[in-house]
């Protein structure tokens, strides 16, 4: 991952509903959910939904799937992991077991860091 890249997701996130909107995706996993369901958990208008997901879909956070007259929105893990890998690329210099332990509790065992 580029620095710009990192960058554009850090914006992306860098509003409390996007990063409560990414994370609730995040804790769905692979099924996602459809923008109603994301709506009702968060307790938001899905005018201010829809707006906040684009914006995620646009930073390549979130893929989104048409099923018939829903959509279906999932975060991109893999991004995750490339963040994650991004921010922890120098970790502890010389103690590389260390990192690992780090990387292992930041993503539990879900996504096999």
């Amino acid at each position: 991952m580029e620095k710009a890249a990192a960058l554009a997701v850090f914006e992306s996130l860098s509003s409390g509903i996007r990063l409560d909107v990414y994370r609730l995706l995040v804790r769905k996993g692979p099924q996602g959910l459809v923008a109603g369901e994301i709506s009702a958990a968060l307790e938001l208008p899905p005018t201010n939904t829809s707006f906040h997901l684009k914006t995620l879909t646009h930073a390549g956070l979130v893929s989104v799937e048409q099923e018939g007259r829903f959509q279906r929105y999932r975060a991109n893990l893999v991004l995750m992991r490339e963040l994650i890998d991004y921010l922890s690329a120098e970790c502890c210099e010389g103690m590389p077991d260390l990192c690992e332990e780090t990387r292992g509790a930041a993503c539990g065992e879900r996504l096999k860091c």
